[in-house]
């Protein structure tokens, strides 16, 4: 059988009877956001700005790369970055909680590991966005936050607000849920400060003014002792390309323009990976993503990879990013 989201990237029978369930969604979010503009639900402001890395569509559109880029950028700009997530996944008895390179990812999520390993920021994770802003600040001398995640938690003030769209994909058939992608309506893009389209832009995203952001890879890292080598070393080999992403089939399109040869597996976002699972039964090299990589190292071999991918900004961005970060000084 089918998930429900093989139909989001297309006009198909099952979206068109999906949609008057797509039109009360949109109806109620249209609703939510009101309730809090207009202070019937309260937003609960940090003493610190916050900077929400978002998007208006469920999946994988580039967020975490950008959430690293802008903690290096901030930190070059004289900043003390923190960053606060959700920590989706995670089975933690008590939140906030703070996260580690070390920390155990099944407690409190995959990507705020990935972020401690990779930002060297104070990570604090929770589902109440406000409270765990709070919690960093009190354990930390950070003087601005960023929200991985969160452009629909309007119970936390921001002031700048990122959403990122994948540019293949772009926005699907346009829908909200549960007919299409969208969380919002298309209309949100025009409300916040800067638009980041991640890859090539298909014509149906062309309208919306954005900026492009380029993954770029790096090493190949071994899981079992964190040797690095040159992804040329694997460049006409057949490989298991491994994927518990959003978009797992660009993790692929990558590999295979690294020159690889790739048996794919792909899995649900956020899929909880067993030793079984990333060690196929022959002896080729296993490459998974960085993200799933911190739930696999406890049980991995040296057959086991992943591929380090960096993002990087076009000027224009760089510009209105610095634009809307002197204006905060200002403030």
């Amino acid at each position: 059988m089918k998930r429900l989201d093989h139909y989001w990237y297309s006009v198909n029978p099952v979206s068109i009877l999906l949609l008057p369930l797509s039109w009360l969604f949109c109806f109620i979010s249209w609703l939510r956001r009101l309730a809090y503009r207009f202070n019937f639900k309260p937003t609960r402001h940090l003493p610190v700005p916050v900077i929400i890395v978002g998007n208006i569509t469920v999946g994988g559109t580039g967020k975490t790369p950008l959430v690293i880029w802008l903690a290096a950028y901030l930190r070059e700009k004289g900043y003390s970055p923190g960053i606060i997530s959700r920590g989706y996944g995670g089975s933690a008895s008590e939140w906030p909680i703070q996260v580690t390179a070390d920390s155990n990812p099944q407690e409190v999520g995959d990507e705020p590991v990935m972020l401690a390993q990779r930002s060297g920021c104070p990570v604090w994770v929770g589902p109440d966005r406000p409270a765990t802003g709070h919690a960093l600040l009190k354990n930390s001398s950070c003087d601005i936050l960023i929200s991985d995640d969160g452009l629909q938690h309007y119970a936390l003030g921001r002031k700048i607000e990122i959403a990122v769209i994948d540019g293949v994909r772009g926005l699907g058939n346009g829908f909200c849920l549960p007919a299409g992608p969208l969380r919002e309506r298309a209309s949100r893009l025009s409300q916040v400060d800067l638009v980041v389209f991640n890859g090539v832009v298909t014509d149906g995203i062309s309208r919306f003014a954005g900026h492009c952001m380029t993954l770029t890879t790096g090493d190949l890292v071994n899981l079992k002792d964190q040797r690095r080598v040159s992804t040329t070393q694997f460049q006409g080999q057949s490989v298991h390309g491994m994927a518990g992403i959003g978009n797992p089939e660009r993790f692929f399109n990558t590999l295979t323009q690294l020159g690889m040869k790739v048996e794919t597996h792909a899995y649900p976002d956020h899929h909880k990976f067993s030793e079984a699972e990333i060690s196929p039964n022959d002896d080729r090299p296993v490459i998974i993503t960085e993200k799933d990589a911190v739930k696999c190292v406890t049980f991995s071999q040296q057959r086991h990879w992943y591929l380090e991918v960096s993002a990087e900004l076009d000027r224009d961005f760089i510009q209105q990013l610095d634009k809307l970060i002197r204006e905060l000084n200002d403030g």
